[in-house]
């Protein structure tokens, strides 16, 4: 079998992997900030729940929060499995456990920023939220971004984690024509393209690092 025609094969499954890092990203990056206001507010019960919500999806694997997205409706409410959900479980399983890790790195960022301009601001009549926006945000992104880039890293790795509900992403792909041709070539480019992606990836993130460097 040659490399372009096991290329071609991979391409329905390259799109869908790239398609679970981009909604993934969509969903988790903002609802990650909102969890993480929620950690960090004075209401106890919320921030409590915040603090349950993150130590649950931090401290159990990912393939198990797939199933339990997907499973969970039919045993709990017994509503039908149908294989038209298992995009939007996928979708929904990633970004409800990444948006928890983005909730953190938000929190420290949001933390580290000394609290004498949320004063100062306040003085000079800012509200909280044009404070939040037009001096703590702009300084929290650069802070956070070091952390955000692995994440975003390990999330394209993360992606093979969807065959557990059957999604038929890049690397389930590859292992069936690889299962079929007997030739390990098929997960050899799967590699390939996971390393090319992070490449670009991680170039994409650094460029932006780069830009918020306005401390040189």
């Amino acid at each position: 079998m040659s490399f372009i025609t096991i290329l071609q094969q991979l391409l329905s499954g390259m799109l869908a992997t790239i398609s679970i890092f981009v909604w993934t990203l969509f969903f988790s990056l903002p609802l990650g900030l909102v969890v993480a206001f929620g950690r960090m507010s004075k209401f106890k019960p919320l921030q409590w729940l915040m603090k349950l919500y993150i130590s649950v999806m931090r401290g159990t694997p990912l393939m198990l929060q797939l199933m339990v997205v997907y499973y969970g409706p039919y045993y709990v409410f017994g509503m039908p499995i149908s294989t038209n959900g298992i995009f939007i479980s996928t979708i929904i399983g990633f970004s409800i456990n990444y948006a928890a890790y983005f909730a953190e790195i938000y929190r420290s960022g949001i933390q580290s920023i000394p609290v004498g301009q949320s004063e100062a601001a306040k003085v000079l009549g800012y509200s909280r939220m044009q404070t939040f926006f037009k001096i703590i945000f702009p300084q929290m992104v650069k802070r956070v971004l070091p952390p955000v880039t692995n994440e975003v890293i390990t999330l394209v790795k993360d992606t093979s984690l969807a065959f557990v509900l059957a999604y038929a992403e890049m690397f389930t792909i590859a292992k069936q024509i690889a299962a079929r041709e007997t030739t390990i070539m098929p997960l050899f480019v799967a590699g390939a393209f996971y390393y090319v992606f992070n490449l670009l990836v991680a170039g994409i993130m650094g460029r932006i690092e780069k830009k918020l460097s306005y401390y040189k």
